[in-house]
């Protein structure tokens, strides 16, 4: 091996103009675009300086690279005209990973979605009185039958003699964060909001109730203490400059121990005493009765509106297993007011938004629950899943990754019921050489990237988040990691 200075070595590279002069790389120009391929050659001759800086080349290792560098910026135009965002499998059992995009969308969704994106369509046109209409027309009538059907008592078995919903409305903004704003901007400018101190959650994003009621102009009047608070601290702060009572639900966390905190009914007898609004931020927000998959102590959009909640804020891609968005149901009036509110116009979402929700709720009235993904994946039993992972065991053959069935939990994710879980099977897999950090980057760097989690040394692998059709892939990708 010979050996040479790191100067010699910057000598050999040769210029970025040279390099486009190269008839290969001149046919790549004609075809990509010259800003493109000189772009790519300046990153590739960047990281041969980047190697050689960390002394990584000798002469005989830069002479190969250099020898490769029409491929390698072959490669690197590929890379740099690709797509950045790229599917995944979710094996992590997480059903609503943020980080993943939460909720995948029901087919109907993103067919809805395509047929409205590739023409034009009716978003905000009255096809009978033919003229100008209101976009959220769309998913209101949707909201309200929903509402009217869940009063149904063969839709709600066990649970009669509760008060019917109120005729509500309901709009849509593009998150739960912008719904919380606009209804604080909206119900209490200028005034105080209470709020216990138990409830001025951070979720992710360093989203956090002061600064949203900050930037709303609201005044927020904290009461009670972190682990406790009674209705009677409700009471004492109440002055004439309060304009809301606000509930928060927890979202990613829970206090135990030595706690309380006011019921719902308790607050809403308060605010009806003193003429004041309740609001209610469930955050994540469900239109499906949890207790049917085991969950409770999730509270449920329904269930708030039904009690008389005045307001009630909810995410549209977590529990309610749609496209990103925030929705606000509740009084008519108050709802009103929103959309008049100028930030209504700057909060909205636009027609493929609407399409996806539309056609997620269409599901709900439906009751075809098992066309969104995010309720099968919390309906499927643990023996469902297990059978699946036993079908991907079973054909894997490779001496070098060792796999086994054991017993696990999933969760829900996305700041929604964070203390539930859901029984489930999963395929603990160990490597013979690599750790399982290392086995877990290899399986990122796949395509698709198959995205795990790491417990006690071994890379757990949970069916819940995977799609039954992406098995196969994952299979094929588990048989083909090299063993080295």
């Amino acid at each position: 091996m010979s050996t040479i200075s790191n100067t010699a070595l910057f000598q050999k590279l040769p210029s970025t103009d040279e390099l486009l002069r190269r008839p290969e790389l001149r046919t790549l120009a004609d075809r990509e675009g010259h800003a493109v391929v000189a772009e790519s050659v300046r990153n590739v001759l960047a990281r041969l300086r980047e190697e050689i800086s960390g002394g990584r080349f000798d002469e005989e290792g830069l002479d190969l690279a250099l020898g490769g560098i029409v491929p390698a910026v072959e490669a690197q135009i590929r890379r740099s005209l690709s797509y950045s965002m790229r599917p995944v499998i979710n094996a992590t059992g997480v059903i609503l990973h943020t980080n993943l995009g939460r909720a995948p969308l029901a087919s109907s969704a993103l067919e809805h979605m395509l047929e409205t994106a590739a023409t034009y369509s009716n978003l905000e046109f009255d096809l009978t009185a033919s003229q100008r209409g209101k976009r959220d027309v769309h998913v209101e009538r949707l909201f309200r039958k929903l509402l009217e059907q869940n009063d149904a008592a063969e839709f709600r078995p066990g649970r009669t003699g509760e008060a019917p919903v109120p005729t509500c409305s309901t709009i849509v903004v593009n998150n739960n964060a912008a719904a919380v704003l606009l209804a604080l901007n909206t119900l209490a400018e200028g005034g105080e909001v209470i709020v216990s101190r138990g409830e001025l959650v951070e979720i992710g994003g360093s989203f956090r109730i002061p600064d949203v009621m900050s930037k709303s102009q609201a005044t927020l009047r904290e009461v009670g203490t972190t682990n406790r608070t009674r209705i009677a601290d409700y009471e004492r702060a109440i002055n004439d400059r309060t304009r809301l009572l606000l509930r928060v639900h927890r979202s990613n966390f829970e206090i135990t121990g030595f706690t309380e905190q006011p019921a719902a009914e308790e607050l809403l007898a308060l605010a009806r005493a003193r003429n004041i609004p309740l609001m209610e931020d469930l955050g994540s927000g469900a239109l499906f009765d949890l207790r049917s998959v085991g969950i409770t102590g999730e509270p449920g959009v329904l269930d708030s509106l039904r009690i008389g909640v005045d307001v009630v804020t909810y995410s549209g891609d977590k529990l309610l297993g749609g496209p990103q968005a925030g929705l606000i149901s509740g009084r008519i009036d108050l709802v009103a007011r929103m959309r008049s509110n100028s930030l209504f116009r700057a909060l909205r979402v636009d027609k493929l938004t609407y399409a996806a929700l539309e056609a997620t709720l269409l599901a709900y009235v439906k009751r075809d629950h098992d066309a969104i993904p995010v309720l099968r994946m919390m309906r499927a039993t643990k023996d469902e899943i297990g059978r699946r992972a036993e079908a991907i065991v079973a054909n894997l053959r490779s001496p070098k990754l060792k796999p086994e069935l054991i017993d696990g939990e999933s969760v829900i994710g996305g700041g929604a019921a964070p203390s539930a879980v859901l029984p489930t099977r999963l395929i603990a897999i160990t490597h013979t050489h690599d750790r399982a950090d290392g086995l877990c980057d290899l399986l990122r760097s796949c395509n698709p990237p198959i995205i795990a989690r790491v417990e006690e040394g071994r890379v757990l692998l949970d069916l819940r988040t995977v799609f039954p059709e992406q098995d196969a892939a994952l299979a094929a990708t588990l048989a083909s990691l090299p063993e080295t």
